[in-house]
């Protein structure tokens, strides 16, 4: 017999799998249940498939072969995000055009996979650098536009002078820009923005990006992402007077409309008797008011100053983060509590951001751990006014400078005037309903989440379908003129306006509506945006009239299940479920939510326990792998380090083991009567198989089907593959297995090691592929155990676990159990009221 040679086999059934495309392609007029199984597409890096990419793939293919052989028509496709930053900066280091580097990656990415037996429908390919791709994200752009759900507006962005570009908050490393490693700063600059806020909550017949959250099967982890990142908190606006000591407003002729305010977003307005201090965010307006009206109302003018310019130089995730709160108090100026007239200090601290809420905060260090650390550093009073129980009888307005412990839950409140004794809800109720009373506030809902920045001012992305004209203002580019191409005639090198900035051919155009010289919009969209849709468009992916065709959506849509990395759990699948909800909400599709189940898969370590890394030296090369091992090896491997959602380490000696398991079930061949592998490829007459009785092993292949069927459909691919090698073990031991069995294992076997499976399906004659087969079907009463452990209860407790044949009757059963010694001694003397049997289960005794 020859020996197990994945270099040999595995070439030759990629070939196959080539030639014979229509094996894996989805059909959109079956009749078949379909099946919409998808990976998050890979941006297509010079490094190639990572050891993370191969987890997911595999798992999503393994899938995606069962279903096919379960007879779903399974839709099962492949792209490339392929527009980005990194591209761009690679084109600008090598003076290489972007454009190459892509296509030699995707080139790269595209043989890895097909290495790795991906049963990819190859003919649905979409690659968002295309013109034929991103002429639909330009697109959705006009229809956002038209429909008021993208606009222009001058905002603070984070800034990298060195790259010349807007940076997203991700891209931001402790006021660094991740890329170059220079300073970034705040700069306001006139930006494309998506309404994403208004599809917050329901919206008409569309669910919110929360609601629609309870009706999708995601990890809750993934879930509770997105709902902090949307940041939904009910609470009150509260209004604080402004008093400065250097200000006219102070005067006794004062009016209500003269008055300054400082408005506060609070979640506990039943704490404000506890407010000590306000802060105020470096870029909130009452800032530059005071400085505009007169720049000596605030006494400490110039450290104020240098704080401000300070702040401009971190991003908000860095202001965010930031471990050691920072900030300056405002000398001169104080704010008046509205509920007891006590008038604070106001700082201005970068730890609140301008844009959230309403740029301030109130204080209450004995409530809020935050404000306590910030009361510590600049030595501000604390004062406790909600307590666990009932708080003191009397009232006493001591303030001290230290607190043992913040308190932050509900409680009672005192040291609150007229509110004390109150629980926390009811005093936020009546604290509320004062406020509107006397016009000082509201109740009110506020959000973390702010509409979506969307231009960049780079080069390697979707240009903005927008023309701006003397006479006609901001001008949609027609539908008919799309897509709006990339020009060529480029230098890469970034000055702080897009590179588009500069190609004559991009700007010497007309204007749609009037004819006269117009100008092109020169920025690009972020490349979220192409990646917020593509999911339609594997649907429909030839069509030149639509994004997709109604009909086709209509068969593949939505997404049964989507495999993606958990770093992901945010911005991409946000963006996405927004894009989803702008087109069912103006009646161009009949879902609301993009993707009905989402799993993600756990990072793969280093086999020193550290994250992989090429500065590090521990990266796992998928190709040298597949070299040494093959690609079932890998495959096999990566499902069986563990459940597909933990963080594994790389363990070359697992590896090795994976590889002798396929080196066992190749060798199975073996053990079939009369078949002689270097036979002509008829499979041997059933006369000729000998007729082997062994019941054992039938119930065992059966109880296999059931097991590995189940973990399939759960994902639980590493007791799927236990499964296997038990199975395996047992036929090992056995002088001579059954044609019957032996199909039967290589059919559970193909969706996870598909390369071996096809060979040995081969070697019994069969010149159909394996993955034509269906799936093995269990027989209900081969897989019940002979025997069962059944428990006996008394009065709840167990007593004692007995084994009885499976089918035993309720009478035998009460008989056992009441003859047992173990129950006897808790039954002996007492009246038994009475027996509780579920069979194949307990018995109860109640006396």
């Amino acid at each position: 017999m020859d020996k197990y040679n994945p270099k040999d086999i595995e070439p030759k059934w990629q070939k196959f799998w080539e030639e014979n495309l229509d094996l894996f392609s989805a059909k959109d007029d079956s009749q078949q249940e379909k099946a919409y199984i998808l990976d998050m597409f890979p941006y297509p890096s010079g490094d190639g498939l990572h050891t993370g990419h191969v987890e997911s793939y595999t798992a999503t293919d393994i899938v995606s072969r069962y279903l096919r052989m379960k007879g779903k028509n399974v839709l099962h496709p492949q792209g490339f995000d392929a527009f980005g930053l990194p591209a761009e900066n690679f084109a600008i280091k090598t003076k290489v055009h972007p454009e190459k580097t892509t296509e030699k990656a995707i080139n790269n990415f595209t043989r890895q996979m097909k290495m790795m037996g991906f049963s990819y429908d190859w003919s649905r390919q979409v690659v968002t650098s295309e013109p034929e791709y991103y002429k639909w994200t330009q697109w959705f752009f006009l229809l956002l536009y038209k429909n008021g759900l993208a606009y222009k507006k001058k905002a603070k962005v984070n800034w990298c002078d060195s790259c010349q570009t807007v940076l997203a908050n991700e891209q931001v490393e402790n006021g660094r820009c991740e890329r170059c490693k220079n300073l970034v700063a705040q700069k306001d600059l006139e930006q494309w923005f998506f309404k994403i806020t208004e599809f917050i909550e329901n919206n008409g017949k569309t669910s919110g990006l929360i609601s629609g959250l309870e009706k999708i099967d995601w990890p809750e982890s993934t879930r509770a992402a997105q709902r902090n990142w949307i940041g939904r908190s009910e609470g009150a606006l509260v209004k604080f007077e402004i008093k400065n000591s250097k200000s006219q407003i102070n005067s006794k002729s004062e009016t209500q409309n003269s008055k300054q305010y400082i408005e506060v977003f609070t979640t506990r307005v039943d704490t404000i008797f506890g407010c000590t201090y306000v802060v105020v965010a470096p870029e909130h307006k009452i800032i530059s008011n005071l400085i505009r009206q007169s720049a000596d109302q605030i006494s400490n003018f110039s450290e104020v100053e240098k704080y401000l310019e300070e702040t401009k130089k971190k991003s908000d995730l860095d202001r965010m983060e930031a471990k050691e709160k920072t900030g300056v108090k405002i000398e001169g100026v104080t704010a008046k509590n509205p509920f007891n007239g006590e008038e604070v200090p106001v700082f201005v601290a970068d730890y609140v951001l301008g844009h959230y809420g309403t740029g301030a905060v109130m204080a209450v260090p004995a409530h809020d751990e935050r404000d306590c650390e910030f009361s510590v550093k600049y030595k501000l009073p604390v004062r406790e006014v909600i307590s666990p129980s009932d708080g003191p009888d009397v009232q006493n307005d001591s303030s001290k400078l230290k607190i043992e412990r913040t308190f932050v839950d509900d409680g009672i409140l005192f040291n609150s005037g007229e509110y004390t004794g109150l629980a926390s809800e009811d005093a936020r109720r009546k604290m509320i309903a004062w406020l509107e009373e006397n016009k000082l506030g509201k109740g009110q809902i506020n959000y973390k989440l702010r509409d979506w920045l969307v231009s960049r001012q780079r080069y390697w992305g979707a240009p903005i379908p927008i023309v701006y004209c003397d006479a006609c203002g901001t001008v949609p580019v027609p539908e008919s003129d799309l897509p709006v191409k990339l020009p060529h005639d480029v230098d890469f090198l970034p000055t702080g306006e897009s590179p588009l900035q500069k190609s004559k051919s991009f700007h010497n155009v007309k204007c749609p509506v009037c004819g006269e010289k117009a100008r092109r919009e020169s920025d690009t969209m972020d490349t979220f945006v192409c990646s917020s849709w593509y999911y339609f468009r594997y649907a429909d992916p030839k069509n030149e009239q639509k994004f997709a065709e109604k009909e086709k959506i209509k068969t593949w849509m939505p997404v049964d299940l989507y495999v993606g990395g958990a770093e992901h759990s945010v911005l991409h699948l946000l963006y996405s479920r927004f894009f989803t909800k702008v087109l069912h909400s103006l009646g161009h599709i009949d879902f609301d939510e993009p993707f009905l189940k989402m799993r993600h898969q756990g990072l793969i370590m280093a086999e020193d326990g550290r994250k992989m890394s090429k500065s590090l030296g521990n990266v796992v090369n998928p190709d040298d792998e597949v070299k040494k091992w093959g690609a079932d090896s890998l495959r096999l491997f990566e499902m069986f380090m563990g459940p597909l959602e933990d963080a594994k380490p790389w363990n070359t000696k697992g590896i090795v083991g994976v590889y002798r398991f396929l080196e066992k079930v190749w060798k199975l061949q073996n053990k079939i009567p009369n078949f002689n592998p270097e036979h002509s490829g008829q499979i041997p007459n059933k006369s000729q198989i000998a007729n082997i009785q062994n019941s054992k092993l039938d119930i065992l292949v059966h109880k296999t089907i059931k097991k590995v069927s189940e973990d399939i459909e759960a994902m639980r691919f590493n007791t799927a593959i236990s499964a296997l090698m038990i199975l395996a073990n047992a036929l090992e031991k056995e002088e001579k297995i059954s044609l019957l069995h032996y199909t039967c294992y290589l059919i559970l076997l193909s969706p996870f090691a598909p390369f071996i499976a096809e060979e040995l399906w081969s070697k019994l004659g069969h010149t159909e592929s394996i993955f034509m087969e269906h799936w093995p079907e269990y027989d209900p009463a081969k897989i019940q155990d002979e025997e069962i452990e059944l428990v006996i209860q008394v009065n709840g407790r167990v007593r004692d676990k007995i084994q009885v044949s499976a089918d035993i009757s309720e009478g035998e059963a009460k008989e056992l159990a009441k003859n047992s010694e173990k129950i006897k001694a808790y039954i002996d003397g007492k009246e038994i009221r009475k027996i509780i049997f579920v069979k194949g289960k307990l018995i109860s005794i109640v006396t």
